[in-house]
């Protein structure tokens, strides 16, 4: 198959949705690609909906809501189509129309908002899964290209000055306060930006997993243009 993703040992890429779930991780290999090349205005969708929020959850209820020309309505049945596979498997999907993110801006030396490269957690064996319709599309980094920010001595110096409690409670505060899941990129690492329209899956920090997570940051949203996303 040829596509960006196919050379790159991170990534496998897949054809259908059951290969999407049912494919393992292994080795170097955190990311699924479902590469596809849709067809469909989503562009109209985005048009359409109301922004509300910063960050705007869009029910099935309101898609079908829109009155849509025949590449709107074929836009629809596949966001429509993707909703019921991922609920279908058990996952939880959640269609949000974005302006932006909430920024972390607490701190200068780190940041914990999804703009920084990070990676998810969760206490059960579960994967993270995301398109982009429509808008700039997220990135992913190999984990040899990124180093974790509380293992940086500057940072993880100005970490423990913030930490008040005893030392063997150190490494729970930085747990706690999500310090930990966060990545600084190497100067000369390649990001891969997942595009438009492929649905991913990206491992897991969880207690089970046998690879490392997936590095990822959302991205900077382009000037005066709303991201439509699919995430669970």
């Amino acid at each position: 198959m040829s596509n960006p993703f196919s050379d790159n040992g991170q990534i496998g890429v897949v054809t259908t949705f059951s290969e999407l779930v049912n494919t393992h991780f292994k080795e170097e290999r955190n990311a699924l690609c479902w590469y596809r090349n849709l067809e469909g205005d989503f562009k109209e969708i985005v048009g359409q909906l109301q922004l509300k929020e910063n960050i705007t959850e869009v029910d099935p209820e309101d898609l079908l809501s829109l009155q849509l020309s025949e590449k709107g309505k074929l836009a629809r049945e596949i966001i429509l189509n993707d909703w019921r596979l991922l609920s279908d498997f058990g996952a939880s999907p959640s269609l949000n129309l974005l302006k932006c993110y909430e920024r972390d801006d607490e701190f200068d030396f780190i940041s914990t908002d999804v703009y920084s490269y990070h990676v998810d957690r969760s206490p059960i064996a579960t994967d993270t899964f995301l398109c982009t319709y429509h808008g700039a599309a997220s990135d992913i980094i190999a984990n040899e290209q990124a180093e974790q920010k509380i293992l940086i001595p500057e940072i993880r110096k100005k970490l423990a000055a913030l930490y008040e409690g005893p030392s063997e409670e150190f490494e729970t505060f930085l747990k706690e306060n999500f310090f930990d899941l966060h990545y600084q990129a190497h100067p000369n690492a390649a990001p891969i930006n997942l595009g438009l329209g492929h649905l991913w899956r990206l491992a897991v920090d969880h207690p089970k997993q046998e690879v490392l997570p997936c590095i990822h940051r959302a991205p900077i949203e382009n000037e005066g243009e709303y991201r439509l996303l699919l995430i669970c």
